[in-house]
C-alpha cells in the first residue's frame, strides 16, 4: 500500500473514473446472524469485530475502493431508541471508534480509502432544535476526525433539512463530504423537492 501521504484522495480518484464503495453491511451481517433485525445498529463492530473485518475484506477482494466504517444508525440517540440498549452498554464513541479501526486496518491491506458515515437520527424526528440535532452528528464525527477517516458521508437521509444540517457539521472538519438521500418523486418525507 502507498503511504498515507501519497494515497490518492477521493476527488483525485473520481477525476480518473469510478470509485467503488463497499456493500450493505446491515443486511449482510443480519443474514449472517450478527445484526438484530429492527434496530439495525452496528454494535456488531464491538461484539463481533472479526465478522465485520471479514466482510470488509470480502468487499476489498471484490474490488471496493472505499472501506466505510460500519456506523449506520450509530448516533447516541438511535442507540437508546425503541428498546435498543447499545447506547447504554457501549456508546457511540466505542462503536464508531472500533468501526473506524476495522475499516482502516482493511483499507490499509489494499490501498483503499476510509469513510466515516453519519445518518438521520431520532432527535430530528422528535422535533429537537438544529443545535441539538447537530450535537448528535458532532458526537459521531469526533471519532472520524480523531481516527483520520479519509472522507465523510451523510447517508440515507429522508429529510432535506436534516441532511443540510448534517452537511454543515461535516464541512467544519475540512474533509471531503458526500451525501445521499432516501427520496421519491414527490420529494422528501415532508414533500420538499430536492431541486
Amino acid at each position: 500500500m502507498a503511504p498515507a501521504s501519497t494515497k490518492k484522495t477521493l476527488l483525485e480518484r473520481l477525476a480518473e473514473g469510478p470509485v467503488i464503495g463497499d456493500g450493505g453491511f446491515v443486511f449482510e451481517l443480519e443474514k449472517r446472524g450478527y445484526v438484530k433485525a429492527g434496530p439495525w445498529t452496528p454494535e456488531a463492530t464491538v461484539e463481533h469485530p472479526e465478522a465485520v473485518r471479514q466482510l470488509h475484506r470480502e468487499f476489498l477482494r471484490a474490488g471496493a475502493d472505499v472501506m466505510q466504517a460500519f456506523t449506520f444508525y450509530a448516533s447516541e440517540d438511535k442507540l437508546v431508541n425503541r428498546g435498543n440498549s447499545a447506547g447504554e452498554k457501549m456508546g457511540v464513541d466505542s462503536i464508531n471508534r472500533e468501526a473506524a479501526k476495522i475499516a482502516t486496518e482493511v483499507a490499509d491491506e489494499g490501498g483503499a480509502l476510509t469513510l466515516g458515515g453519519i445518518c438521520q437520527c431520532p432527535s430530528y424526528l422528535t422535533g429537537k432544535t438544529k443545535d441539538q440535532v447537530q450535537a448528535e452528528f458532532k458526537k459521531q464525527l469526533k471519532v472520524f476526525e480523531e481516527t483520520g477517516m479519509d472522507f465523510l458521508l451523510c447517508e440515507y437521509f429522508e429529510h432535506i433539512e436534516e441532511m443540510e444540517w448534517a452537511i454543515e457539521v461535516c464541512l467544519t472538519t475540512g474533509k471531503t463530504v458526500a451525501a445521499s438521500m432516501c427520496i421519491g418523486p414527490e420529494g422528501d418525507m415532508h414533500g420538499v423537492s430536492s431541486e
